[in-house]
């Protein structure tokens, strides 16, 4: 996932297109396991790419190695996978529509899944194969992507669904995960909301809550910091003819 982040960038700073087509054959493969699984990404595989749907189910909660799906990277690929095709395909709607409509599959399981999933707030780090809430952690980062997935997915499909749920995450956000009175985002959530830090003692990440800032502003076919420099830039052009 995140190589295909990378590369993505890549492709954008230097405008090499190679880059973008190996980010391509990442997505179709991640694609071809998703929809073989009911839209649940499989996360580990063994040495020829087959699935291990079993793999750590003596130790479900594993903090980086979990069993089962995590419902935040499937939103996390669905907004990867639409920066891609509307990249990859920017003068061919039927491509790139065809290839939106899966990250748009992707997300919605991925939310029916793990928001308010088992009667409390939030979005729970993990399912078993048949979407049921297994480590009900609430993870930030997982609030971030779906902040940022929701926005994409609203900017280019205008489905109101989206613009609801982007609503939804930022009054959770609000009002559960930010800290008001030392800032930045609560790491790591228990069933009940309240903070646990068996994961991330404290505050080291901040890039998920930052890109959650910036990314629903931005071009949603451009990676981070190349569109962060074309609103600027854009932005400037636009003061100097006022």
């Amino acid at each position: 996932m995140h190589t295909v982040e990378a590369f993505l960038a890549v492709a954008d700073v230097t405008g090499d297109n190679i880059w973008r087509e190996r980010a391509g054959r990442i997505v179709c493969h991640v694609l071809e396991w998703a929809e073989e699984n009911h839209w649940r990404i499989p996360e580990h595989f063994d040495e020829n790419w087959n699935p291990l749907y079993t793999y750590n189910s003596e130790k479900k909660d594993d903090p980086f190695k979990p069993y089962g799906a995590t419902p935040g990277h499937g939103i996390e690929w669905a907004r990867l996978i639409s920066q891609w095709a509307l990249s990859a395909y920017p003068e061919d709607k039927n491509k790139s529509g065809a290839y939106i409509e899966k990250a748009c599959r992707l997300f919605e399981r991925a939310v029916k899944d793990a928001w308010n999933a088992d009667g409390a707030r939030g979005i729970v780090y993990t399912t078993d194969w048949n979407g049921v809430p297994v480590v009900r952690d609430r993870m930030h980062w997982t609030l971030a992507e779906a902040i940022n997935t929701s926005a994409v997915l609203y900017h280019i499909t205008g489905r109101e669904e989206y613009a609801q749920l982007y609503s939804e995450f930022l009054r959770y956000l609000q009002e559960c995960v930010h800290d008001p009175v030392n800032g930045s985002w609560f790491h790591q959530l228990d069933e009940n909301n309240r903070l646990k830090e068996t994961v991330w003692p404290g505050k080291s990440d901040l890039y998920h809550a930052l890109q959650a800032t910036l990314i629903p502003l931005l071009e949603p076919s451009v990676s981070v910091v190349p569109a962060v420099k074309r609103k600027l830039f854009l932005e400037v052009k636009d003061d100097k003819k006022v």
